[in-house]
């Protein structure tokens, strides 16, 4: 119990939360939704889909209140959620980004005049991707592949890797710059003189 006056702890919210009272809810999420914004948006890089998983996170304290374990830290948990739904989120738009390739994929065999300028250069842009990476060192592809397009954390990247976290953060961000570096060059045959 609280005093009058003072917070209600955060046990005594999620209490409230299992009697389903929405003031505690509110209170939980006063509480936490910027952290859960933090953790979400460091794990998917993305602010809208950072905001779609605060609001699904506090949607599943709601539903799995009386799951929580007595005792245990209330905002290690909430934290764990987020962590799960911002790893499902990335996988599922990284899902989504190759269903999409997938259907743009026959348009890339239309002949050159049956392309449209937007094809064109998507086209373009990936093969100037795939061309970079291939560029990169093994070590520092690997790490980009597992993030990018598998959606591992850097934690998980590196116990697939059996590599040292802090290596695996210097090879995901070696690899970016070069990327970076790139595809930021000029094109041939793009300057104008």
């Amino acid at each position: 119990m609280s005093m009058p006056g003072n917070p209600p702890s955060d046990h005594a919210l999620i209490d409230g939360v299992v009697r389903h009272d929405e003031l505690a809810l509110a209170s939980l999420y006063d509480r936490f939704s910027g952290l859960v914004y933090a953790v979400a948006l460091r794990i998917t890089g993305d602010r809208p889909v950072s905001e779609e998983v605060v609001q699904d996170v506090f949607h599943a304290v709601w539903r799995t209140a009386a799951g929580f374990q007595p005792g245990g830290s209330v905002a290690a948990w909430i934290v764990g959620i987020a962590r799960h739904r911002a790893i499902d989120a990335t996988r599922s738009r990284t899902y989504r980004a190759r269903r999409r390739e997938q259907e743009i994929a026959p348009a890339i065999g239309l002949a050159a005049s049956e392309l449209t300028d937007e094809q064109v250069e998507r086209q373009l842009s990936a093969e100037q991707v795939r061309a970079a990476l291939r560029e990169l060192p093994a070590s520092q592809r690997e790490a980009l592949d597992l993030a990018y397009y598998a959606g591992l954390t850097q934690a998980e990247i590196a116990a697939r890797t059996q590599t040292p976290i802090g290596t695996v953060k210097a090879r995901l961000r070696l690899g970016l710059l070069h990327l970076r570096r790139q595809l930021d060059a000029p094109r041939v045959g793009t300057e104008f003189s």
